[in-house]
């Protein structure tokens, strides 16, 4: 007989995602023979994804119960239950109950029942060299493209007392640098009774701990930036200089059709704004390229904006319908094209990101370092380090080159 394995957790999509699994991992610690499939169904390719990644953990784990939440246990939940390699699905606002996991699962097919939003999410982690720390769950948008409220449901913040707390065991784990993250983080505070902005829930966080040295922020929609948050970023330098817009394109009336609320002169306006507080600054963004109904001269715009923001962290997604979605019933672009256009939307980020680097040799850095021998910047450059740097060290390195994308 052979001896019975640890709790696997395979993740896929995003650092919500990501943070949620190892609280998972950290709550069912103990836990023989059991496989997590923590999905996504941000697009189709995510859930073509995560069916594979459940194909592929079965034959790995024959023996194993195999359990999927995340959005695509959501939003593709009856196909996924379906599916012979799975014995059931846990919903997504139940995904840190420990419980949903211990339970039998054999033969199951359905999808446990939403418990109320807020429900007590499990301990942080054991250390990381950065702790993803969710502090806001759902989204209460209507993007004509997005599926996530779906399988997030609508938006919910952590209380800043809670978010104290956590942040306090995450440091007292060890972490050297915390990550706010969410669905819709900058939406933070709009359902709690004192009325708070997230600029209001980062400075507490740094009254709280002075010896919080790294502060970083996940994915803003810029137009959500109340003042004090902008001041944080534009001026306080244990927030790291780097800012993720969820821009999605730029060209106006593909974002009205998409039902964003900034226009492309907004986002300019916001990076210009901080890049004059702040010149170094670094700038990523999420962009989607064939958005029903682009035509060549949005595709352009598209790219151009990459070099008006000056974006070196690109998240370029080739659009990709989601059925019941109002996107889905535009009219559509030839799959090839909108691959032709996310190559070249991607190009463009990659110019701007290798010159950004190439700049940056021979100017002194502060390094946090990773668990795979490389480490990231204050600014988000990733770097490679000295082989035996500890995990967690931050470290003072001057580069001398870019080699494979890295600077060393």
């Amino acid at each position: 007989m052979s001896a019975a394995l640890p709790v696997t957790i395979h993740t896929l999509g995003c650092r919500l995602n990501l943070a949620e699994s190892e609280r998972l991992r950290a709550s069912l610690a103990g836990e023989r023979d059991l496989v997590v499939v923590n999905s996504c169904a941000v697009t189709a390719e995510a859930v073509r994804h995560t069916r594979q990644t459940i194909r592929r953990a079965r034959r790995s784990h024959p023996a194993a119960r195999l359990l999927v939440t995340g959005c695509a246990a959501e939003v593709a939940g009856q196909a996924l239950s379906a599916m012979p390699e799975v014995d059931g699905l846990v919903a997504n606002a139940a995904k840190l109950e420990a419980a949903r996991y211990r339970r039998p699962a054999a033969n199951h097919r359905a999808t446990e029942a939403l418990p109320p939003a807020g429900a007590a999410p499990a301990a942080p982690a054991a250390a990381h060299s950065r702790a993803f720390l969710p502090v806001q769950n759902g989204c209460d948008h209507a993007c004509t493209f997005c599926i996530i409220p779906r399988g997030r449901g609508p938006s919910r913040s952590l209380p800043v007392a809670q978010v104290l707390r956590e942040a306090e065991q995450h440091l007292a784990a060890g972490a050297a640098e915390i990550v706010l993250t969410g669905v819709d983080v900058t939406s933070w505070g709009h359902d709690l009774p004192n009325g708070l902005r997230l600029g209001a829930l980062v400075a507490a966080l740094l009254d709280a701990f002075p010896a919080l040295g790294r502060l970083r922020l996940s994915s803003l929609d810029g137009v959500e930036i109340d003042g004090a948050l902008f001041e944080l970023l534009a001026a306080e330098p244990r927030v790291m200089p780097h800012l993720h817009l969820s821009l999605q394109h730029g060209h106006d009336l593909i974002l009205k059709r998409m039902k964003r609320r900034h226009s492309r002169a907004d986002a300019v306006r916001l990076v210009e704004r901080l890049r004059a507080r702040r010149p170094e600054i670094a700038i990523g963004a999420d962009l989607i390229a064939g958005f029903p109904t682009e035509d060549a001269a949005m595709h352009d715009a598209n790219c151009s904006i990459v070099a008006d923001l000056g974006i070196v962290h690109g998240h370029v997604f080739p659009y990709s319908p989601r059925p019941g979605t109002p996107a889905a019933r535009m009219p559509q672009l030839p799959g090839p094209l909108v691959r032709d256009r996310a190559a070249a939307v991607r190009e463009a980020v990659a110019g701007i990101r290798a010159r950004w680097l190439t700049a940056q040799i021979g100017r002194p850095l502060l390094v946090l370092a990773e668990r795979d021998g490389t480490g990231h910047a204050e600014d988000f450059a990733r770097v490679a380090l000295p082989a035996g740097t500890a995990p967690g060290a931050i470290v003072a390195i001057t580069p001398t080159r870019v080699a494979d994308g890295l600077l060393a």
